[in-house]
């Protein structure tokens, strides 16, 4: 592929890239950590994979996804990045919608991301459309331990047909965080469409965590994030915050935005949280090396990435796509951001 044109950004949108940066940057501070997730919306390339379902999104297929579409896609996600950083880009940025490890490549070797260290965490997933679960890293900030893949282990990879479950285990400041990065199936079909996996990938996420738990001396510092395809009040992410239900104990940090009315995504006029961070009582403020709260969370919203909805009032996420009709925006999600800080 050519290398990717960095286009000039609009004044208009520079001065919302300002701004953001300016306003979560005062948030966020030059001493604590910031970890971002992000459902990229179909973040494909343009070539066609003949193992992946990605026919759709080829020159000649129904979205008409194309060179110039795919650079300001990436270059869209480039400056959602910076904007969301403040000082500088997020220490961790977990992504999910992400066709393979170029795109990646892509983004932070051919954009201004090249000016930092980021490395890369990827895998291919048994998804049949071939959109994983992803993360990229700051090498200067971060030590990549280890990390695994994960899907239920009564599934096969052959059977199993959603989105794997990313887990990285890195280091901070001399202290070691656990990252549990999701996309759950989606309810396209109804409510209960995909409610089975849901539950079989929230019962292996809590046996893992708690597996992690038991070996740190019940001490382990656990983060979940991730598109659950499900909001705060929903059955398939009750048993996260259950004590009878596992033992590392998770606070749903998003659980109060989302009372609050705030969310990532709109469906039909309403906002819904459905991507969500669950932080394990450990990170709590108070305890010795890296720490957080409630209020350290944040649906990152600035103007540029919303637009008028053009069937209900107000506003939603910037698309990418409206159905099969381009757009030209950012995704039909918001960004999550948490902060850490460090005792």
């Amino acid at each position: 592929m050519s290398p990717l044109v960095i286009r000039n950004i609009s004044i208009g949108l520079l001065l919302n890239l300002l701004f953001a940066a300016k306003l979560f940057s005062q948030e966020s501070g030059p001493d604590n950590v910031r970890l971002m997730f992000y459902n990229t919306e179909n973040l494909f390339d343009t070539i066609d994979d003949t193992l992946k379902e990605d026919d759709e999104f080829l020159p000649e297929g129904v979205m008409r996804w194309n060179l110039k579409r795919y650079n300001s896609k990436i270059s869209a996600l480039y400056k959602t990045i910076v904007a969301a950083g403040g000082w500088k880009p997020p220490a961790v940025i977990a992504m999910c919608e992400i066709e393979k490890r170029s795109v990646l490549e892509d983004l932070i070797h051919r954009t201004f991301l090249m000016k930092y260290d980021y490395g890369i965490i990827h895998e291919e997933s048994p998804d049949p459309r071939g959109i994983d679960v992803c993360m990229i890293y700051d090498r200067s900030v971060v030590t990549l331990i280890d990390y695994s893949y994960w899907i239920p282990r009564q599934e096969s990879n052959t059977d199993f047909s959603s989105r794997s479950i990313l887990c990285a285990r890195i280091l901070i400041k001399n202290d070691t965080l656990h990252l549990i990065v999701n996309h759950w199936p989606s309810r396209r079909g109804g409510v209960l469409a995909g409610e089975g996996t849901r539950m079989k990938l929230a019962k292996l996420i809590i046996e893992k965590a708690d597996s992690i738990n038991r070996l740190c001396n019940y001490s382990a510092k656990i983060i979940i994030s991730g598109d659950f395809n499900c909001t705060p009040d929903d059955q398939e992410v009750s048993p996260f915050t259950d004590p009878t239900a596992n033992l590392t104990g998770f606070v749903n940090f998003s659980d109060k935005p989302a009372v609050r009315g705030e969310g990532t995504y709109r469906y039909m006029g309403t906002w819904e949280m459905i991507d969500q961070v669950f932080v394990s009582a450990s990170l709590l403020k108070g305890s010795k090396g890296l720490f957080t709260d409630e209020t350290k969370l944040k649906v990152f919203n600035p103007d540029f990435l919303l637009t008028r909805d053009p069937v209900y009032p107000g506003f939603s996420p910037f698309p990418t796509y409206r159905g099969y009709k381009y757009q030209g925006g950012f995704s039909d999600h918001l960004p999550v951001l948490l902060d850490l800080g460090f005792n």
